[in-house]
C-alpha cells in the first residue's frame, strides 16, 4: 500500500544575446548558459538572473541551446566569447564535452562558473547545491520507504553524460545496496533527454518490459512528470512510487493525482543568482572561503572543497507543502 511520503524536489528557441561596447567603464557582462532554454527549470533560473542584474547593475543574462545538446551548448559558448563577455556561468550539459571550449574562454581572461558539474577543471569555481550523492540518497529513502523497502525499481537519467543526474542516481543506488536489500534495481539508466514525452515513453517500456516495478526515480526535472503520465494512464497511481528532482510548476497535477509521490529540488533562481554573484565576487578580487555567507537562502555556510562550493539548499516536496514553492 502506497505511504504518502515527505521529499527532496520541449524544445525551445535560443535566446538572443545583446551585443557588448568594449568601453571599460561599462557595467560587467555575464553570460549564464544553460542545458536548454524554455524549460520550467530553466526559465526559474533565469528569474534569479535577471534579479542580479536588477540589484546590481550587471550586464547579466541568460542563453541556452534549442535542444539538450553538449554541441550546440558549445556553440553558445563560443559565440559569448566572441562577444566579449566578462564571466560565463555554465550549466554544462556534459561536462566533459565543455572542457576545450570553457579552456578557451579561461584562456581569454574570462571567468568561468560552472554549477551542477562538480568535476569540470576548467573553471574557476563549480557552485553545487549540495553534495549530490546525498541528494539522491534522500531521493532512495523516500522511494523505499513508499515501497515499503522491497520490490523492483528503475531509474531516469536526463542525460548519460550529466554529471549530476548520474550522481543522484549512483548515490541513491549506493544507498538502496547499503539499507534495503529487498529492493532490485531494474534494467539500465534510462536516458530522457530532459523531455517529459521522451521519460513518458521511456516509462511505458519498463512498464511493459518489468511489470512487476513498483518504483521509478527521475532525475531531469521533467522526468516524473512523463512517468506521471504513464502511471496515470495505466490506472497504476496506487500501485506504484514515483519520485524525482522536479518543481511543483512541471509536476504539480501528478502530485495531485497520485501518480507522482513526492519531488526534491533546489530552487533554480537562488543557484542562478549565486552563480552570478560568485562570478563577480572573483572578478573583484574577493576570496571565496570555507564556511563564507554567501547572503542566499541554502548558501549562507558553504563548504569548500578545492574549487568546488557547496551549499545546503535541498527541499523537500509533497501535496502537502507545494503550495509553499509557488514556482
Amino acid at each position: 500500500m502506497k505511504r504518502t511520503v515527505s521529499l527532496i524536489a520541449l524544445a525551445a528557441a535560443t535566446v538572443a544575446a545583446p551585443q557588448f561596447a568594449a568601453a571599460q567603464d561599462d557595467p560587467p557582462s555575464i553570460a549564464t548558459v544553460v542545458k536548454i532554454a524554455g524549460i520550467q527549470w530553466f526559465n526559474r533560473m533565469e528569474e534569479g538572473v535577471k534579479q542580479y542584474a536588477a540589484d546590481t547593475g550587471a550586464n547579466a543574462f541568460q542563453v541556452g541551446p534549442g535542444q539538450a545538446d553538449p554541441q550546440q551548448q558549445a556553440a553558445l559558448i563560443e559565440d559569448m566569447i566572441a562577444q566579449g563577455v566578462d564571466a560565463l556561468a555554465v550549466v554544462p550539459m556534459s561536462p566533459e564535452a565543455l572542457e576545450p571550449v570553457l579552456g578557451r574562454a579561461m584562456e581569454a581572461g574570462i571567468t568561468v562558473i560552472t554549477h551542477e558539474a562538480a568535476s569540470q577543471q576548467n573553471t574557476t569555481y563549480d557552485i553545487e547545491a549540495f553534495v549530490n550523492e546525498d541528494f539522491g540518497a534522500n531521493l532512495m529513502e523516500q522511494l523505499a520507504t513508499c515501497m515499503e523497502g522491497e520490490g523492483e525499481y528503475a531509474v531516469f537519467v536526463g542525460s548519460l553524460t550529466s554529471q549530476t543526474h548520474n550522481q543522484w542516481v549512483d548515490g541513491a543506488i549506493a544507498y538502496q545496496e547499503a539499507n534495503y536489500p529487498n529492493m532490485t534495481l531494474v534494467g539500465d539508466k534510462n536516458e530522457t533527454f530532459d523531455d517529459a514525452q521522451q521519460a513518458y515513453e521511456r516509462a511505458q517500456e519498463v512498464l511493459r518490459a518489468f511489470p512487476n516495478v513498483k518504483g521509478m526515480q527521475g532525475s531531469a526535472s521533467t522526468d516524473v512528470a512523463g512517468i506521471g503520465l504513464a502511471v496515470e494512464e495505466r490506472g497504476m497511481e496506487d500501485a506504484t512510487c514515483v519520485f524525482g528532482t522536479s518543481l511543483p510548476s512541471i509536476a504539480g497535477q501528478y502530485l495531485e493525482t497520485g501518480a507522482v509521490d513526492g519531488i526534491g529540488f533546489w530552487d533554480p533562481s537562488v543557484a542562478g543568482y549565486a552563480m552570478n554573484k560568485v562570478a563577480q565576487m572573483v572578478m573583484d578580487g574577493e576570496e571565496i572561503t570555507d564556511g563564507m555567507d554567501l547572503g542566499l537562502p541554502g548558501y549562507e555556510n558553504v563548504t569548500l572543497d578545492g574549487k568546488v562550493i557547496y551549499g545546503q539548499a535541498w527541499v523537500n516536496v509533497n501535496t502537502e507543502n507545494m503550495a509553499d514553492y509557488p514556482f
